[in-house]
């Protein structure tokens, strides 16, 4: 990806005004980087726990119910360092740890990890990680291609979380974001859900994410429900210059 497509993710970023919203958001930095997983998480914040993640809801709420954030090598090697890691250099050499490994595949989770340990002025800890399904070699690649950049994305989703989380911003609203504007216009024309995807340059499961949030602040059923609300309200217009297929 270019410079200028990271720098207009990272505005796309300023935006976000709620955890539900940057939860989102994450799901087009993980088309940004091209890998699997993208998450962000901390338990240090207000005594709370703030996530955004693209992992499935079945396999986080397991963790949490779970409690394998007591166990998770990459959590407890994070919380000893101060610097960028690979999951690799962590301890995996418990049975719990593999066990958990294990159960983590098993959810769709990736044999490779980048992990960024974000300290905070007030004591508060937050992981963000990469995570992908490859070969030692592409991930190799793929770290010293990226790691600068992932370093700095990891610490502006911080510094969002913690002014979303004390007030800092104004408070969400019901509005529909441009992406989910465009994503409904597009489709009230006709275009089928790759077109939209490949038109807004996200994949079609990022497309997902944005059409199921436009689903919830317009309290529709579905998204053809989505689209006839958002036409009667005047949200969107199914005309301009859309792309011809």
């Amino acid at each position: 990806m270019s410079k200028e497509t990271l720098e207009s993710l990272l505005e796309r970023l300023q935006t976000t005004k709620s955890v539900e919203e940057l939860q989102v958001w994450t799901h087009e930095l993980r088309d940004y980087f091209g890998v699997s997983h993208v998450f962000y998480h901390t338990a240090t914040l207000k005594g709370e726990q703030v996530g955004a993640f693209t992992y499935s809801l079945e396999w986080v709420r397991r963790y949490i119910e779970r409690d394998y954030r007591s166990i998770d090598p990459v959590v407890l090697g994070a919380m000893r360092r101060f610097h960028p890691m690979d999951w690799k250099a962590c301890d995996w050499s418990s049975p719990a740890a593999r066990k958990f490994m294990r159960e983590a595949l098993e959810a769709g989770v990736g044999n490779q990890g980048w992990a960024v340990p974000i300290w905070g002025p007030n004591g508060e800890f937050a992981l963000f990680s990469l995570n992908d399904k490859c070969d030692d070699e592409t991930w190799e690649a793929f770290t010293r291609q990226n790691a600068k950049n992932a370093l700095l994305v990891s610490h502006l989703v911080h510094q969002q979380v913690m002014r979303i989380v004390h007030n800092e911003l104004d408070p969400p609203s019901a509005e529909l974001s441009p992406r989910e504007r465009e994503a409904l216009a597009q489709l009230s024309v006709g275009l089928s859900r790759a077109n939209v995807a490949d038109s807004l340059n996200i994949s079609e499961n990022t497309l997902r994410a944005y059409i199921d949030s436009a689903r919830h602040k317009l309290g529709a059923a579905n998204v053809t429900h989505a689209v006839a609300l958002a036409l009667a309200k005047g949200i969107i217009v199914p005309t301009g210059t859309l792309p011809k297929y």
